[in-house]
This record gives C-alpha cells, structure tokens and sequence, in this order.
C-alpha cells in the first residue's frame, strides 16, 4: 500500500497547490519545465527537433504538451499522435465584478455566480478562500498574474435549523440568496473595494492597476488519506485533477520512437467547453496540424497521422455508492480502488466503442492494470465530457475512462488510494507504445 499512498500523496500535494484552473496549469507547466520542455507561443514560429518535449498554452488554464518520436527512422514520418485529454476546471463560484454588497451596515458579503453544476449544500459552513487571475496594467500594456488569498477568508453559513424547521426534509437553494459567502464587519463604516485591495497587496500592485478579473472561490480542506487502512482519499477538485496530474506524470513518464505523444488539459469541461480554450475550440487541431507542419507534412499527410492516431479522454466517473448502490447500472458497477473505469453511452456520450475499449483492455491487461466498466442507469441521463467534443474537430479513435469517485460535484469528493498509480501505470503503457 505504501507506494499506492505515495502516488496519492503526490496527487494531493499537486490539488492543493492548484486552487484554481490557472494554478493547475501553471502546476503542469513547472512539472514539464523541470523535465527539460520548452514553453512554445501561439503567436510565433514554431521550431524543434527530435526527442524534444514543447508545450503551449492558451487562456493561461489550458495547455497542450507534446514529445517528437525519439527513433530517428521515424523522425520524418511517424506513425501519429497519442494524446490524453483531461480538464482544468472544477465546479465552483465566480466572484461577480463589483461583488462587495454591504448588509445592514453590519455584514459585507461577495456577489457570486455558479460555475458548472454543483452539490451547491457541500458548500456551506466551509472555511473558503478566493484565487484565480487579474489582469494588472504594465506600462502601457496588461499582464496577467496569479493570485491566491491563502488564508481562511469566507464561509457561506447555513441557516439554522430553527428557523427552517423542514430543512432535513430537502431545500433548493437559490445561488443568489443563500450562497453569497460571508466576507468582513463593515459595522464602523463603508468599506469598498475591500478584495481588490487585498488582493493588490498580496501581488504587490496598485489596486487601480487591476483592469480586470477571473476569480473564483475554493474550499480550504486539505486532501487526506482516510479509512481503516488508509485506503481512500478525500479532496476537493478530485474532478478533474486526479486525472490531470496522473496524465501528465505518465506523459513525462513514457516515451515513445514511433509516436507523437501529446498531453492535453482542456479548461471549461463543466460549462460545456464551448471556448476558446475549450475542447469545443481549434486548439487541439490548431497544436496538431502545427506539430505536423514543423514536421514538413503537407495537409494530406497530417490526416494520414490523425487517421493512425488514439485518444484517451480522462475525466473521473461514478463508482457505486455504499448507501445508494441501486443508484448504479446492473451490471456495470465500478469501485473505488478497483482501477480504470471505461466509460460506455449508447447515445455517444462517450466515444468507447468495441474496438477502442479493447485497446483500453489490452493494455491494462499487459501493464497488469484492473479494468471496470461504467454505464449510466438507462433511466439516468449522464454528463458529457471532453471525448466527442474533441473528436468533433479532430476525428481520431478514442475511448473515454475515469477514476471512480463519490460525491462527484461536491466542495470534497472521495476516490480509492489505489487507483491514481494505476492511472499513471496506463497512461506511461500507452505512451510508450
């Protein structure tokens, strides 16, 4: 168990330090980088040679990082791409422009949206924070920076029980009258612009040269190893970014003489990806038919590659809960620590087909992986994810797997220890091919 629980331990490590889809990415980018990868830009010529490892990113919360085929025979024509597609974002809240509301001349609250769609009750009662990207004026340009208020800042506070007496018999809550988080006293007098302040102290920048913002709110829980033997995880954002750091250390991980191994972590899955750093944009094929022109292949030669190419569309999935286990399909019921789930949908949700999920078989079976199988009830309707959206624009064989979790969409979700190390152990198989 001890080097399940360091795997798990990494992946905790790489979550908490990720608060936001910027930090995940910037994260992936210090993980390439110490690896040797050069950072490439959209907006200028594309060079590199043999073996090399490149990256690029876009919006500053997606990235695609890919490695030329090592074997020199093939440097001039390889076989095609090996890509892992996972996602950045979590559900959260967005902190709205001008967000300060005043209550009473007592209490100052944040002006919050939802973003994507959230067990919005696992949020109350939390200790939160706020981080994400500002947009700093440099001279007489814009920069963009990080920021993390690191510290214990919000709560969201329940109602209490006395009075709404029905309250354990169900509540919806209304995202713009019981979810605005708590935020400072204003009791001895107006306070304004109170979070820009404090975030330009946290950067060390004038608060009128932050222009503009993209913040959300995250919980403070700490990623933890529980159970009798220790064999779950409890984390928030388990949701993507278990798969998101086990992609990218299988990437590093495995090389490949035949293929152009390619890493790719997509923002907005839990919107509907319809951005521009989305797997609904040009960015997967914007990144691929670059690769292929450095390579000096003509259009029909980049659809010969895309044609002998295989993606894996990595994004966590349901496992069978211990107190709602007839919540799950028949006969297709997967569990924590029971290994890689594939993810089948006869409406193509997910792109699993006989061929592909074979290819997923196979491999697990040679890497001595456990393999388990995820169907939706066929009177539940599922979630989409990144699989058919990113084969809209680049048609490539694909299978769509997860990690199985509890409580997904919670503010804390759980996982099995075992699982993050099985993940990676596919991901390096497949790389290496």
């Amino acid at each position: 168990m001890e080097e399940f629980r360091k795997y798990a331990g990494e992946m905790l490590d790489f979550i908490e330090r990720s608060p936001s889809c910027f930090h995940a990415v910037a994260n992936v980018a210090e993980m390439l980088k110490a690896q040797g990868f050069r950072e490439l830009k959209e907006s200028e010529d594309w060079e590199f040679s043999r073996g090399e490892g490149l990256y690029v990113i876009r919006n500053d919360s997606s990235l695609i990082a890919f490695r030329m085929p090592t074997a020199p025979k093939n440097w001039e024509s390889p076989q095609g791409f090996h890509i892992v597609a996972s996602h950045s974002d979590s559900p959260s809240f967005k902190v709205k422009e001008d967000p300060e509301m005043a209550v009473e001349e007592h209490y100052l609250k944040l002006n919050t949206e939802k973003y994507g769609g959230m067990l919005l009750s696992s949020w109350m009662d939390r200790a939160l924070s706020v981080a994400g990207r500002v947009a700093v004026r440099d001279g007489n340009d814009v920069k963009a920076m990080l920021v993390n208020l690191d510290r214990d800042l919000l709560v969201i506070p329940n109602l209490a029980i006395h009075m709404n007496r029905e309250m354990n018999k169900g509540v919806e809550y209304n995202p713009q009258v019981d979810m605005l988080p708590l935020y400072a006293d204003c009791s001895q007098g107006e306070k304004k612009d109170i979070l820009r302040e404090r975030i330009a102290q946290e950067l060390g920048v004038l608060k009128e040269d932050i222009l503009g913002q993209d913040l959300f709110l995250y919980v403070r829980d700490k990623g933890r190893i529980l159970g009798e033997n220790g064999e779950y995880v409890l984390s928030p954002r388990l949701d993507d970014l278990q798969c998101v750091f086990s992609s990218v250390k299988g990437f590093l991980e495995g090389k490949s003489s035949r293929y152009i191994n390619v890493c790719a972590v997509f923002d907005n899955e839990e919107v509907g990806s319809g951005t521009r750093q989305g797997a609904d944009s040009t960015f997967l094929e914007d990144t691929l038919l670059r690769v292929a022109q450095g390579l000096g292949e003509n259009h029909g030669e980049f659809l010969r590659l895309v044609a002998g190419s295989f993606l894996i569309s990595a994004d966590n999935a349901h496992g069978v809960h211990p107190n709602h286990p007839e919540k799950a399909d028949p006969t297709n019921r997967p569990y924590l620590n029971g290994g890689i789930v594939l993810k089948y949908h006869g409406s193509q949700k997910y792109t699993t087909d006989a061929m592909s999920g074979a290819k997923i078989r196979s491999l697990c079976e040679k890497a001595g992986i456990p393999c388990q199988t995820y169907a939706n009830r066929s009177d539940v309707p599922g979630g989409s994810t990144l699989g058919n959206i990113s084969t809209a624009h680049v048609s490539v064989e694909s299978a769509d797997i997860g990690l199985p979790q509890l409580a997904m969409h919670s503010a804390v979700e759980t996982a099995g220890v075992k699982d993050t190390k099985y993940a990676v152990e596919l991901f390096r198989a497949f790389y290496q091919q």
